[in-house]
Parts: structure tokens; sequence; C-alpha cells
């Protein structure tokens, strides 16, 4: 039996290759992006009780603090994009004025319609990565920014 289109569209897990990221109100083309992780600590209690029948002090484990998010984004260079206004918002840290800027990483369909939003709030800059040089080799020349924010929220659209 055939599977129809709108089947696929509600039970087929949604491909990776297709996402647009937002900085501000300035959509960025990278090739890559990782870490949206939402991850809080985990705090151990012991409690000195002992209950009737039990061989010690009972361990608890409960959730703590939201982990800061640590967002890696990885792009190839090119004269139509480039790279200044990465390396004005990494070289505006030193000045410790540094504005922090909530990112949008969304998931699209086949069409470019977002499917599932990312928003990673209150980023700023930590490490902005040149390529690597190999002349034995014909690679892409990529850089990496790596960001540290507050936390992230996610939405369906």
């Amino acid at each position: 039996m055939a599977v129809s289109a709108d089947t696929i569209r509600t039970n087929y897990p949604f491909a990776v290759y297709n996402f647009r990221v937002e900085i501000g109100t300035e959509a960025v083309a990278f090739s890559k992006v990782s870490g949206l992780t939402i991850q809080n600590e985990v705090t151990t209690y012991k409690e000195s009780l002992v209950a009737a029948g039990s061989a010690g002090p009972r361990t608890m484990h409960m959730p703590a603090q939201i982990n800061p998010v640590n967002i890696t984004l990885t792009k190839g260079m090119a004269k139509a994009t480039s790279v200044a206004h990465l390396y004005t918002w990494m070289n505006s840290i030193q000045l410790n004025q540094v504005e922090k800027k909530d990112i949008f990483v969304r998931l699209c369909d086949e069409v470019g319609a977002p499917l599932i939003s990312w928003k990673v709030i209150n980023a700023f800059p930590t490490k902005l990565d040149g390529p690597s040089f190999d002349a034995s080799t014909n690679d892409v020349a990529l850089e990496t920014m790596e960001l540290r924010a507050d936390r992230i929220s996610i939405t369906e659209t």
C-alpha cells in the first residue's frame, strides 16, 4: 500500500539539512549548528534519618539550576558572506560592551516554512575560529563561532 504525502509529513522524522539561523534580526547561512542542549545540574541529598528496615541513609537526586548553553555555529567563508559582522560582534568583547542577542535556529520543511524553532536566549560570542589551511586538500574554508547563552526555549510553529 502506498503511503500518502500527509502520512509522510506527520509520521516521518524531520530532515536536518533544511534550517535557518537568525542572529538578532539578520539571517546568516550556517552549514552546521550544534549544542542545542537543555540540561539541569543535579544536586544530591543524603537523608540522615534511617527508615525502619533500611541499611543506611537514603540518597535523593533532585534537579538544580539550568546549565548555561554552549552553541557552535559553522559556515563556509565566501566573498558575498563576509565575516565582518561576526568579527565585529566578537571584537566588541574587548571593550567589555558585548551585545547579547537572541538567536533563532529554525528547522524548516521542504518549502522553507519553519516547523520547530529553538530560541537561544542572551547569546554572546566566546570564540571565533578561522579556517584550517592545507595545500594538499580542496576542502571549503570554514569558520566556526562558539556562543554562550542563558538558556534555550523550543516552540512548534
